[in-house]
């Protein structure tokens, strides 16, 4: 019986940690339903093996399957399928603004973003998420991404860079913080997660 409460318990943990886990998957595959598909699977995986947990951080622990899952349906699908294409419109925050002019620059600087993300490689763009979006910090992006720190921190140095480059270049503007180039804290300016519709 303490089995099952134990599992209950481990099981109860993980689910607080769901919109984590399809925030991580959606930015990597690029499909809300495959991203669905992706986090159930881990799931099933991190219940599965669960007896496997050795401690520490379960959310880096869960992010880490869930990115192992989304690699491998990534690798299936470039074997047999071209890119899948982002739907813009379909992942839009919609909320009514005030002031239109505001909400329409809102909505242009949220659409360069993303499709500045959406432009990263893949390793680029999970580090991203994975800090900025998740908050995350580089030892658990290095434990869920199974790289060392260092390679964490030259590949969030390379996103931003590339992120800024790409946003100044819509601008004119090298990047500056709290301009349209500044990557940082970017789920706290901007609503740019796509599990928010």
């Amino acid at each position: 019986m303490a089995d099952r409460d134990e599992a209950r318990t481990f099981e109860q943990s993980l689910l607080g940690w769901l919109d984590d886990a399809y925030n991580l998957a959606r930015w990597l595959l690029h499909d809300d339903q495959e991203a669905q598909d992706a986090v159930q699977d881990a799931f099933m995986r991190a219940m599965r093996y669960a007896g496997g947990f050795r401690g520490g951080d379960r959310r880096a622990w869960l992010l880490a399957i869930v990115r192992n899952v989304c690699y491998t349906q990534l690798s299936r699908s470039r074997a047999t399928a071209s890119n899948v294409v982002f739907d813009e419109e379909q992942h839009q925050g919609a909320g009514p603004a005030a002031d239109p002019e505001a909400a329409a620059l809102t909505r242009v600087d949220r659409d360069a973003l993303m499709r500045a993300l959406e432009a990263l490689p893949v390793e680029y763009r999970e580090a991203i998420v994975m800090r900025e979006l998740e908050g995350l910090s580089y030892k658990e992006i290095a434990g869920a991404a199974g790289v060392p720190i260092g390679t964490v921190m030259s590949r969030l140095a390379r996103a931003r860079e590339r992120l800024r480059l790409a946003l100044s270049a819509r601008t004119g503007e090298p990047g500056k913080p709290g301009r349209p180039g500044d990557v940082r804290g970017l789920q706290r300016r901007q609503n740019i997660n796509p599990r928010v519709r």
